[in-house]
């Protein structure tokens, strides 16, 4: 059962019998509607990222590769089926999909009632002003992770590094100077490795310049703890690199997957706003810079949002079900929260923050600069995989 209530800056929600939280969003209100969707001005349209003579050939496979994903994952809930009403109500039983954290209209009932929840593709049950999701159940073991109390057992750090040892070494200090015993993992894909050795230290020697998302899944996939704390190699623990405080926002709102912070005051989180288009264009995706959605209660200091910078705490099983994209190699940040959008809940919290080591003379590798300054075909390459695996048809970075 869900019951409408507002927090204590009349922002209202959903509080579910359970005690979970889901805000109606003050974004505009989307309405399911056939046909394509509009693209942002300012949008890269992507069918035009491709050579003209490999674009028929392309969409064909695109379909059919959308199809099978709908054959997997659709379900008999998909479709949209309602009450006949006894009283002066219709309401629908199944069928209703909603976007995350984007007010949406209940069909068959008043203009003035709406769903605001979470998940992409929710099937919602409405029992008058009541609602309750309705998902096929399978019999699953109970999985959880053991920790005790403490910081260490809770977290784990996790970084990558490429060509950068000088500032991976200040890193290091800095982690020991406030944390002396939690486990620090690090996935090294530089050309030449060198030995990075330590108590609770385990580096992860890669194939040479495999880049940025398959060094994470490589560390990734190594956390045993709870929660990991992912870090950049050139920041810098300060004395308000609080790691407890994003444990303690985490128990508190067990719904959220990650949480991050703030490197010297940027916080870097944005919106991910999509409008779902016909099968046969695909959607329009928007990321607006600084966007974000309400606070969390009893966390004034926290909004929820669709991405964070890159210093964040995160739930170790949700990460590794969502999986970063290998085949980004350098133009990745924003794509791991495309793919985890309705999937993963995600808030920013700008008191817990991290230094940036200083660029000088002595830390800079003109090799380390020539890998991390894309070319054009990287960028290319990023908006021809969000036309085909996304099934996009337009995209704005805003």
């Amino acid at each position: 059962m869900l019951m409408l209530n507002c927090d204590s800056s009349g922002l209202p929600y959903y509080r579910h019998s359970s005690g979970s939280l889901s805000y109606k969003s003050s974004l505009p209100t989307q309405h399911r509607l056939p046909g394509p969707c509009t693209c942002p001005d300012g949008s890269r349209i992507l069918k035009d990222h491709f050579p003209q003579d490999q674009y028929e050939e392309l969409m064909q496979r695109r379909a059919k590769e959308f199809q099978q994903y709908k054959a997997r994952t659709n379900s008999i809930l998909s479709k949209l089926l309602f009450a006949l009403p006894n009283s002066p109500l219709q309401y629908p039983i199944q069928g209703v999909i909603v976007r995350p954290l984007t007010a949406t209209a209940i069909p068959g009932m008043s203009s003035s009632i709406y769903a605001s929840v979470t998940n992409v593709s929710v099937f919602i049950n409405l029992m008058l002003l009541g609602a309750i999701t309705s998902n096929p159940s399978f019999i699953t073991i109970f999985s959880v992770y053991f920790c005790l109390l403490d910081i260490s057992s809770q977290v784990t750090i996790v970084t990558k590094t490429f060509l950068r040892y000088k500032q991976l070494r200040v890193l290091l200090d800095s982690i020991r100077k406030f944390y002396s015993n939690i486990k620090v993992i690090i996935a090294d894909d530089s050309l030449e490795p060198e030995s990075i050795t330590g108590e609770n230290i385990q580096h992860y020697i890669m194939p040479p310049a495999q880049g940025w998302f398959a060094g994470r899944n490589l560390a990734v996939s190594q956390v045993t703890t709870k929660y990991f704390l992912w870090v950049d190699d050139d920041f810098l623990f300060s004395e308000k690199t609080k790691i407890e405080k994003l444990v303690e926002v985490m128990e508190a709102v067990p719904e959220l997957d990650m949480v991050g912070g703030s490197v010297q005051g940027n916080k870097f989180h944005f919106s991910i706003l999509y409008e779902e288009g016909d099968e046969n264009e695909g959607g329009c995706l928007y990321r607006k810079s600084g966007g974000k959605f309400h606070s969390l209660p009893s966390y004034p200091q926290c909004h929820l949002a669709s991405g964070v910078v890159n210093f964040f705490l995160a739930r170790t099983d949700a990460m590794q079900r969502v999986r970063f994209d290998p085949k980004l190699q350098r133009v990745a940040h924003s794509e791991f929260f495309m793919d985890g959008l309705g999937s993963l809940m995600v808030a920013s919290c700008g008191d817990v923050t991290i230094d940036h080591q200083p660029k000088t003379d002595g830390n800079r590798n003109p090799t380390y600069n020539k890998f991390r300054s894309p070319g054009r075909n990287d960028a290319e390459f990023k908006l021809q995989l969000h036309f085909f695996k996304n099934y996009l048809k337009c995209i704005r970075y805003g």
